[in-house]
């Protein structure tokens, strides 16, 4: 089929490769435009700007769909379908209807639970025990469009946003490739979404990644994998008669009490009920490094962490 493919990071990568693979035609590749990145703040081209320019594949970045010029451009194409993964644009009504067959998304979560921009995070966040990845005929709603394909999957007990995501943008990958097998075959059928269990996934807002350790353990620990590997759940902790910035990379509950905050052997530290051991946290400026390693060179104190 000829496709117009619409995704920006790498978790859609994946996503191109299978279709690139199965022989479809990609007319263009549509990614959000290079942003000033770095030092000397130099553009920086999205991953699926440059896994299609190693395809071979024109893309357009441009930075809104509503105006007519780039609605015109965009059906002048002349696509069967239109593949949307993380592409990060609102897609209006005439961008929806340009392609013969419409556009299909590929969704992070269980629809109806985890609409929006983050539900991958949200859901390790919220302690969620199972997701999934979805293909989903898209309309003008918040990802309320009527699923196609899903593919279910566990969430570990210690499983971060970081490994998740990886799981998922590959086992997403071969979904998609099956719902264009089954377009193409004609056989590809939708069902609507329950109207109960909606959640939102807004964005994750940074302000969230502190760790309060007056909550419980369960809520510390599923924070810690939620914001792993970024933006990194952090606490701060004296060292050497200063405050520095931890990060909290890994973790898993652990026994103990005290009084919130307080630091127990093996850098387990309690929290308003339970405790949580940290097992790899990255200093502010530091590489990151399991407990052992960090224990041994930060002279921690059994005293309250901040």
């Amino acid at each position: 089929m000829r496709i117009i493919f619409m995704g920006t990071p790498d978790f859609a990568v994946p996503t191109l490769t299978e279709i690139v693979s199965a022989g479809h035609d990609v007319a263009a590749v549509y990614t959000r435009a290079p942003k000033p990145a770095g030092r000397g703040q130099a553009e920086r081209r999205s991953p699926i700007h440059l896994a299609a320019e190693g395809f071979g594949i024109p893309v357009r970045t441009p930075k809104s769909l509503r105006n007519e010029d780039e609605q015109a451009a965009f059906a002048a194409l002349e696509a069967d379908v239109g593949i949307v993964v993380a592409y990060g644009l609102i897609l209006p009504r005439p961008i929806l209807d340009a392609p013969r067959l419409g556009c299909l998304n590929l969704h992070g979560s269980l629809l109806p639970r985890w609409r929006g921009a983050a539900p991958i995070q949200r859901a390790v966040l919220a302690g969620d025990t199972r997701t999934g990845v979805m293909v989903m005929q898209m309309d003008e709603g918040l990802d309320t469009g009527p699923v196609g394909l899903v593919d279910e999957m566990p969430i570990g007990p210690d499983m971060t946003t970081g490994e998740l995501h990886d799981k998922m943008m590959l086992v997403g990958a071969d979904l998609m490739g099956r719902a264009l097998a089954a377009l193409e075959r004609g056989s590809l059928t939708f069902t609507p979404q329950a109207e109960e269990g909606v959640t939102y996934a807004r964005k994750i807002d940074k302000a969230e990644a502190r760790i309060d350790w007056n909550k419980s353990a369960p809520e510390v620990h599923n924070l810690i994998r939620g914001m792993s590997p970024f933006p990194g759940a952090w606490f701060e902790l004296e060292l050497g008669g200063t405050v520095a910035r931890v990060k909290a990379l890994r973790s898993t509950l652990a026994t103990g009490s005290g009084a919130p905050g307080t630091i127990l052997p093996n850098l387990t530290i309690a929290c308003s009920t339970g405790a949580v051991r940290l097992i790899s946290v990255q200093r502010e400026g530091k590489a990151a490094m399991d407990a052992a390693t960090f224990l041994r060179g930060a002279g921690v104190l059994p005293e309250m962490v901040r």
